[in-house]
């Protein structure tokens, strides 16, 4: 700057207006890329609306075109699925941000609806699900009509398939909690003891855990069922033999690493006994991870449930399983009546989907 630019008092002279820039000019010089305007969510919500109202169209169509094919109606119903699915996402994006995770918040309504259903199953409207002699009069095989008193169709003696499947889901579902909830009762227990206390113990425990796990999973289940009578019970104290070893090892390694945070070395130094380390310490903070896992692992021992009721090992007829109305479309009759395989399986599949994007969701937020 030359002396002839130089204020008489000293300063130096201000910019001309059209050199001054905003901070929204520096910004976008310094970040180039679009800058996002009003005008990017209403076209979330315009695109969002007209993929959603398609979806529904083609979703009713598939529901209530019963002139169709069923072939046709379950492809339009799947393509329908995606359209709503597609448009949704785009909705809530909009109203949410792209936190919005669709997928989530559709496998938390759908466990929740199905766990209310199945515990006021007998309190709906329902169609009979287990009785042949009160179905003598019922079509076998009746085709799924939404409007119908069958609206998912009926089996080969007449049982609603909307009732066997919401009844059998309170199988599945009692069997499987139930068995995570004892392994994690039993599992954590040991874990935790064993990741506290190291030496001999942890050596045992890493023994029979790796001994449990070394048999495969399915050979274990039918040896059980071949020894003991299948019920309930029995099925939930099988099952949760498989899922001990799993919360064992998950408990021990959190254990391990939580056992060398200062706020435990601090209450051992504090002259805290042992046990209430552990259980004031410990267990609060190890009970979060292993209960993540317990949410994946309810959705293994569905699919195992389901598949000892396949085989003929699990809950017999005429007791509903998800399993054992699948295997009901065994010697050519699901080719006849897909349906009859495909309620049960849809049932199972968005279950299990359900538990294991639920689970995961929160495993990686720990």
């Amino acid at each position: 700057m030359s002396m002839s630019e130089v204020t008489p008092d000293g300063a130096a002279p201000s910019p001309a207006p059209s050199e001054v820039m905003t901070y929204r000019q520096q910004t976008v010089l310094l970040a180039p890329g679009p800058v996002e305007t009003l005008e990017q969510p209403k076209n979330l919500v315009l695109i969002g609306s007209i993929l959603t109202v398609v979806g529904v169209a083609l979703l009713g169509t598939a529901l209530f075109g019963s002139a169709i094919m069923m072939t046709v109606r379950i492809v339009l119903a799947l393509v329908a699925l995606v359209f709503l699915f597609k448009g949704l996402g785009k909705l809530g994006t909009s109203k949410w941000g792209s936190q919005f995770d669709l997928s989530y918040w559709l496998a938390c309504i759908w466990l929740v609806a199905l766990i209310l259903a199945a515990i006021f199953a007998p309190l709906l409207p329902l169609g009979e699900y287990k009785d042949t002699v009160k179905t003598l009069a019922e079509p076998g095989f009746a085709s799924p009509s939404l409007l119908s008193d069958h609206p998912l169709g009926t089996n080969n003696f007449g049982l609603d398939l909307l009732a066997r499947a919401l009844f059998g889901a309170r199988a599945s579902l009692t069997v499987a909690i139930c068995a995570v909830l004892i392994g994690m009762i039993i599992g954590g227990t040991i874990g935790v003891m064993a990741g506290y206390f190291r030496g001999k113990v942890d050596a045992v425990v890493g023994i029979l855990t790796n001994s449990l796990l070394a048999i495969p999973s399915l050979v274990l289940l039918i040896a059980l069922a071949a020894v003991l009578t299948s019920n309930l019970r029995n099925i939930t104290l099988a099952l949760s033999i498989l899922c001990i070893p799993s919360m064992v090892r998950i408990a021990r390694a959190n254990t391990i690493v939580v056992a060398q945070r200062e706020f435990v070395l601090a209450a051992r130094a504090m002259g805290a006994t042992k046990w209430r380390v552990i259980w004031r310490e410990l267990v609060p903070n190890v009970l979060v991870p292993v209960a993540a896992l317990g949410l994946v692992a309810v959705s293994g021992l569905i699919v195992a449930e389901a598949s000892l009721s396949f085989l003929g090992l699990g809950i017999a007829q005429p007791d509903p399983t998800w399993g054992n109305m699948i295997a009901e479309g065994q010697g050519g009759i699901v080719e006849k009546h897909p349906f009859i395989v495909l309620v049960p399986g849809v049932f199972l599949f968005l279950t299990v989907f359900s538990f294991n994007l639920i689970g995961e969701k929160y495993r990686s937020k720990l």
